[in-house]
This record gives structure tokens, C-alpha cells and sequence, in this order.
């Protein structure tokens, strides 16, 4: 007698090339079952789980009746306790939690914990914070930023280091200020402009989802038929490079990454695709407004405008985009034989109005700068205003059919990396305490008094991304350095945008795209290093190069694109 069921198990977790024919699934009664795996498009595995056809085995002697069995009788069994670069450690199976975890490091622990103890006790001692309140504040940030660095290590979430370093920091800056309505007065400055990235960031991470479980990109991908290792290294890269110019770099990666799954077997070529699906979103997203979370920061309080940082700046990130493309065609890898395709490309479906969603979303996205030029109101509202239309007609579209649901704006937010916007959070308001204590000014007096070349100290900016989160270093710089030092749309902060965004590529846990990629495909820091950052350090220092020169020379996209009418 033949039983089915349906799991849905919601993991993220499923960043292998091939699930495995059998899954560690079973029954709660422990009865035996037979296994078949359906493969699914990317945003289902990452976003809405895998689903796995259950049958029970068959026998000679038939059972007796069965009730009706619930989705709830099976459980899916974590064998790996695997999680995907976004997730927490509370997404992993706390039954295998329990089992299996055990500390890598419980000294470097115990230091960390006693380090922020004597921080703590060290703001509770209020004469001594209110006497050296710029120590207590730079030992608070060294210990947070520390604990984000060391995430993995210490098993503690980035996110939630975050938002205790920046209450903790503004704790300190409450005691040392002049007087706490001060304090209140900076921290609620502070609160407006940091609240304008989150909004921005909350909407357009929704409007992508959407696109995403509608499938959308399935657009894209289909026109991408070549096998040719060669060819497909460009087009790769290419791609990316424009779709992380409306994307985020990071979605971007997430959607190529898996794309690439579908289109090349496990073997180091598809690695190396990976690395260039890293630079290319990394390159794409500096040269737009919208395609990088540092250049949206320097967009939205003013630094760039949208015209002129996509005039400056297309040319040096196309460059640090082709300069290492060619050199990795160079490589054995890209000069073996043509790749395999395979058939689960062509079992993905689009949804119902699939690229009438598309097509809308896409044209919210690009309509946020035009809202802003048209109403001179900030970038969150154009975005918002997108996110209400979107959810207007996906509500009308999918009205009555229950089976939809998982299309609808309220299932998209469930989705998305809201972990991701919190860390922002917290970070953006440790940096704003900084700046309201006047420690990053001072830092600006020394990298003057030493560095009197405002090009290098951009270049340097860039190569401490590679180490450090570039969302922190780019909010210190804009801390450093205001509007009356360098105006709008000057060389300075047009570098600043771009070697921020490219220089994470240089190595794979500078860049949020590059730590989705090794969590994606299980690549190892030092095979990075080895293969790919020589070629990414090389397109960095090229695109510095040709940014410069073409300020020299004048060269920048046709000046005929301010005759667009709302953008000039």
C-alpha cells in the first residue's frame, strides 16, 4: 500500500549543488520511508525550504488502516547543522544544536566576556568615564568591533554585538556629555539619519523578494545558453555587474551563485566563477546610488548625486571589472573543456504575472531617484512608494488563491535578512557616537596632519575594507570629513564610494557578496587568497588608475544623459 505526504522544512541551509538523493528524514513513530528529492528553484531553497515527496515502503502483509497523516508526523533531521551565511545559530536544529556543538575557542571567549565586564564596569564608574570619556568609548568600540570580527569563533551574532556596543557607547556619551539633554539632542540627530537607511534598505530588500519568489530573474538567466568556459567567465561577470547595479551586491550574489549551480557542475572553474560573481558585484554596485549599501549612505546624506556618481565612477568599476576578467581567462581553469549543462534550469517556473512583477519592481527601484530629484523628498520615500505599489498589485493579483500567499508582501518580510538591517542599526549609531564625542574629527586632524593627499587616504579606506566591514569605515568617514572640507559630488567622495565598494573583492569576508559566496559554496579563505585577490587587487589598483586619469582628462559618461528629463 502507497502512502504520500508532503514537508515543507524551512532551511537555508541548502547551499549545496545537489541535494542528496537521500535526506535524513523519518517519521516521529520511526516508521521506514523511501525518499525522493524535487529539485527547486534557488529562492525556494533558500527562502521557502525544500520539499520533499514522502512515501512509505511497501510490505507483503498489507497494514492496517492508517489515519490521515499530518505534515507534523515527520521531522527533517539537520545531519550537517550547515547554516548559510545570513542565518543565525538558532536556525540550525536545536535537537543536533544540543548533540553536536561545542566551543572552537572557549578561552577566546572567556577573554572576550571578562573584556566587556571591565567595559561595563568601567562606564557604571561615572567620574572616571565623565574624565576620559574618548577612552572608554574607543575600548567599548575595539571590544564590539572585535566580537563582530571574531563572530564565527565566538558563536556570538554579529547583530546582536551591534546593537549592545551602540547602546553601550551611547551610555558613555550620556555621562560624558555636557548634560544629558545634550546627548538626547545628538542621539535623536543621530536616530533621523541612521533611520533613513534602514527604511531604505527595508524596501528595497522587500521589493527584491518579491521579484525573487515570483521568479523573475528566471529572465535573465534563460538567456544565458553559452558553455564555452571562456565565454561564460564574461558573461558571468557582465551580467552581474548590471544586475548589481539595480540589485544589492548581495542579492545579486545569492541569485547568480545559484544560478551558476544549474549551469556548471562541482569542480574549481564553477569556484572560479563564484570569485567572479564576488568582483562583479562588488564593481556593479559603486557606480549606482542604489547598488551598494556605502554608496546609498553617501547618497542619502548628500556626499554623491545620482547623475554624477554614475558619470565618475562607471568607467574605474568597469575597469576593476575587465582588468581581472582577463587575467583569469588566462588561467587553466577558464582554458578547460566546455562545462555540461544541466536540466534543473529548465524545470524552474515562473509564477502566475511573474514578469509583470518583475517589471515593476525593477521600475520602483529605478524610479527612487527620480522621485527624490522630482519631489526632494529623501530616497526611503521613493522607496517606500514603490513597496506600497508593489503590495497593492500583489495583493489584487493573487486576491482568493490561497496557495499564493507565499508571493504576498507579508510572507516576503518574514524573508528577508531583517538580521542584516539591524546590524546596520547598530553599527551606524556606534559611528554616530563617535562623531558626536568628536573622536572622529580628531582622527581626520591626524590622517590630515600625516596623510595630506585626500586621493591616498580614499585608497587606504579602501584597502582596510578588505579586512573591515566597509559600512562602519564609510559612516567614520563621513564622520571624519563633512560637506564644508570636500562639497558634494567632489573627487573625494566619488573615490571614497568606489574603493570602498571594490576593495572588499580583495578578499572573501570584505564584502557581504564574498561571505554569501563562501557560505554558498564552501570555498576556504585561503583558496581565495591564492586564487582569486591577486587578480582583485589588480582591478582595484587599475580602476584607482583610471579614475584618476580620467579626472584629468575629463572622461566620463556622455554629458548628453542631463538632458534626461527629472535627472539634470
Amino acid at each position: 500500500m502507497s502512502l504520500s505526504s508532503c514537508l515543507l522544512a524551512g532551511t537555508r541551509a541548502a547551499a549545496s549543488p545537489s541535494f542528496p538523493s537521500s535526506a535524513a528524514i523519518r517519521r516521529r513513530d520511526h516508521r521506514p520511508l523511501t525518499v525522493s528529492v524535487v529539485p527547486l528553484s534557488p529562492s525556494q531553497q533558500w527562502r521557502h525550504g525544500l520539499r520533499f515527496c514522502c512515501a512509505s515502503s511497501t510490505s507483503s502483509s498489507p497494514p492496517p488502516p492508517a489515519p490521515p497523516e499530518e505534515p507534523d508526523d515527520y521531522e527533517l533531521l539537520d545531519t550537517t547543522g550547515n547554516c548559510d551565511p545570513l542565518c543565525s545559530v538558532d536556525e540550525v536544529s536545536s535537537q543536533y544544536f544540543e548533540a553536536n556543538y561545542k566551543p572552537k575557542n572557549d578561552l577566546l571567549k572567556a577573554l572576550t566576556i571578562i573584556g566587556t565586564a571591565l567595559a561595563g564596569a568601567a562606564a557604571i564608574n561615572h567620574s572616571w568615564v565623565a574624565a576620559n570619556q574618548d577612552i572608554a568609548m574607543v575600548l567599548v568600540f575595539a571590544i564590539g568591533y572585535a566580537g563582530i570580527i571574531f563572530e564565527e569563533s565566538l558563536a556570538f551574532n554579529k547583530s546582536g554585538v551591534a546593537l549592545l556596543m551602540a547602546v553601550c557607547l551611547w551610555v558613555i556619551r550620556s555621562i560624558g556629555a555636557p548634560s544629558t539633554d545634550v546627548a538626547v539632542q545628538e542621539l535623536s540627530h543621530t536616530t533621523s539619519e541612521v533611520s533613513e537607511i534602514v527604511f531604505f534598505l527595508l524596501g528595497a530588500m522587500t521589493i527584491v523578494e518579491i521579484v525573487d519568489a515570483h521568479q523573475g530573474f528566471k529572465l535573465v538567466t534563460d538567456n544565458i545558453s553559452t558553455r564555452n568556459p571562456k565565454t561564460l567567465l564574461w558573461v558571468i561577470g557582465i551580467v552581474t555587474f548590471f544586475l548589481s547595479s539595480i540589485l544589492d551586491n548581495l542579492t545579486s550574489t545569492i541569485v547568480m551563485v545559484s544560478l551558476l549551480r544549474k549551469l556548471v557542475p562541482p569542480s574549481e572553474y564553477r569556484k572560479l566563477l563564484g570569485a567572479v560573481v564576488v568582483i562583479a558585484a562588488n564593481a556593479g554596485g559603486a557606480w549606482t546610488p542604489i547598488g551598494d549599501v556605502t554608496t546609498t549612505m553617501l547618497w542619502i546624506h548628500g556626499q554623491i548625486t545620482t547623475l554624477k556618481i554614475m558619470q565618475g565612477l562607471f568607467i574605474p568599476s568597469a575597469v576593476s571589472l575587465a582588468v581581472p576578467l582577463a587575467l583569469m581567462s588566462l588561467t587553466s581553469e577558464a582554458n578547460g573543456s566546455s562545462q555540461k549543462s544541466s536540466s534543473l534550469l529548465s524545470s524552474e517556473q515562473m509564477a502566475p504575472r511573474g514578469q509583470l512583477v518583475l517589471g515593476v519592481g525593477v521600475g520602483a527601484l529605478v524610479f527612487v531617484p527620480i522621485f527624490k530629484a522630482l519631489t526632494g523628498l529623501p530616497p526611503f520615500m521613493g522607496m517606500l512608494l514603490g513597496l506600497g505599489i508593489l503590495w497593492i498589485l500583489t495583493d489584487a493579483i493573487h486576491y482568493g488563491d490561497a496557495e499564493r500567499q507565499r508571493l504576498k508582501v507579508p510572507q516576503a518580510l518574514s524573508r528577508i535578512d531583517t538580521q542584516g538591517i539591524l546590524f546596520f542599526l547598530g553599527i551606524l549609531l556606534s559611528v554616530g557616537s563617535l562623531e558626536s564625542a568628536g573622536i572622529l574629527r580628531q582622527l581626520a586632524n591626524y590622517l590630515d596632519a600625516n596623510i595630506p593627499n585626500a586621493d591616498l587616504i580614499a585608497s587606504a579606506i579602501g584597502v582596510a575594507s578588505a579586512v573591515i566591514d566597509n559600512v562602519p569605515l564609510v559612516a567614520a568617514t563621513m564622520g571624519m570629513y563633512d560637506l564644508t572640507s570636500f562639497p558634494p559630488d567632489s573627487d573625494f567622495w566619488q573615490l571614497v564610494a568606489f574603493c570602498a565598494g571594490t576593495g572588499g573583492s580583495m578578499l572573501i569576508i570584505g564584502s557581504a557578496a564574498g561571505v554569501a559566496f563562501m557560505g554558498m559554496e564552501k570555498v576556504d579563505f585561503f583558496w581565495y587568497f591564492r586564487k582569486v585577490s591577486g587578480f582583485a587587487l589588480a582591478g582595484y589598483a587599475a580602476g584607482i588608475i583610471s579614475y584618476l586619469a580620467a579626472q584629468n582628462l575629463h572622461l566620463s559618461l556622455p554629458t548628453s544623459l542631463a538632458e534626461i528629463p527629472f535627472i539634470s
